[in-house]
């Protein structure tokens, strides 16, 4: 009797594997976004449960779209609906986390005009999956800017109550005085709010308009709006680092994937 095991996968009839099958469904919905996914499906693929045992759960009540309760067997829903199971964000394709050293005049949001491009131009090799920025930066900075498709981790940073550590080189139009920095090192106003700031100082060996500041306020065009307030003009302004990553070995204009470590350092924040 042959009692060696067979190691071959199953197939179907046309010799693809289940998992083939699946991921080229899953394939031709960032081809087509617009096409429906059964929702179980979506839920097995997102690596959940089984879709018998997603039936069981939607039935129960504990998966919402786009907000809402949804019971309905074989309700489709799209790659961009926001599916949560038990509250938490679910996708059916693979995490991607993609880090990109931004340069000067790639816009974060939306391009205004169609000759202008934005950073996605700039990571659409970077995987398949659709990934979005964490967070913004401004047209005319530069520096580190994440990219994911995990919907919990990319609203945890952005809603982080304590904000997210941001340090910033910043090159000013003019000397920077030592007593502005001191009044900015005990958190400046900026209408009617108080920003805290980590850390501000002199860099090392540049000249006394550059300096570096850490802070975690997320406010929009934070930086800029707390040196014009001391009628400074930024220059220049690089993130070198955006919460547990920084630049190095990561020239200008290139993208790295993140490790399992550092993805996981990012959950804990």
């Amino acid at each position: 009797m042959n009692n060696k095991k067979n190691n071959n996968k199953k197939t179907n009839k046309k010799g693809f594997t289940r998992k083939e099958v699946a991921q080229s469904k899953v394939d031709q919905q960032v081809k087509n976004p617009e096409a429906g996914m059964r929702l179980n499906k979506y839920i097995s693929n997102s690596g959940v449960c089984s879709r018998r045992d997603a039936d069981i759960y939607i039935q129960a009540g504990n998966v919402t779209v786009n907000g809402k309760v949804v019971n309905e067997m074989g309700y489709k829903v799209k790659l961009d609906d926001e599916v949560k199971f038990d509250g938490r964000r679910i996708n059916p394709e693979p995490k991607a986390y993609v880090l990109l050293n931004k340069p000067k005049g790639f816009y974060v949001t939306g391009s205004y005009e169609k000759s202008n491009k934005t950073v996605m131009d700039l990571v659409h090799n970077a995987t398949q999956a659709r990934i979005a920025p964490v967070g913004k930066l401004e047209t005319s900075a530069t520096g580190l800017l994440l990219f994911t498709n995990d919907g919990t981790l990319s609203q945890k940073l952005s809603n982080a109550k304590k904000g997210v550590k941001q340090i910033y080189q910043i090159e000013l139009n003019r000397p920077f005085r030592q007593e502005d920095l001191d009044i900015i090192a005990e958190g400046p106003f900026v209408e009617g709010k108080k920003v805290i700031i980590e850390e501000i100082a002199f860099v090392d060996n540049k000249p006394p308009n550059i300096v570096g500041l850490e802070l975690r306020s997320q406010r929009s065009h934070i930086v800029q709006r707390i040196f014009k307030k001391f009628d400074y003009e930024i220059i220049k302004l690089d993130r070198v680092v955006y919460a547990n990553l920084d630049k190095k070995n990561l020239p200008r204009g290139h993208y790295r994937h993140l490790t399992k470590q550092e993805i996981i350092n990012l959950g804990m924040f």
